[in-house]
């Protein structure tokens, strides 16, 4: 299995070219994007954050972890692109 974490991501947009524009927590397989929070409750934020970063990436697959819960299954958010 092969896991990237931390990674910076070049965006493009209208010619101009950030070679960091964001940075996702970690990569599987370049196919799942997963974003870590330990927050009180995700916020409406966070799942757009996640979508805009698979749209970015032409990934179809993200996770959500939120460390902050009870029971971790609980503060797992499946997010598609597009699926």
């Amino acid at each position: 299995m092969i896991v990237s974490k931390q990674k910076a991501i070049p965006v493009i947009w209208n010619e101009l070219k950030m070679e960091i524009g964001f940075r996702v927590d970690l990569i599987v397989e370049n196919k799942v994007i997963i974003e870590v929070k330990s927050v009180e409750s995700i916020a409406k934020v966070h799942p757009k954050q996640l979508l805009t970063y698979l749209r970015l990436t032409g990934l179809k697959l993200g996770l959500l972890i939120n460390f902050n819960e009870s029971l971790i299954k609980n503060g797992i958010t499946r997010i598609v692109n597009n699926l």
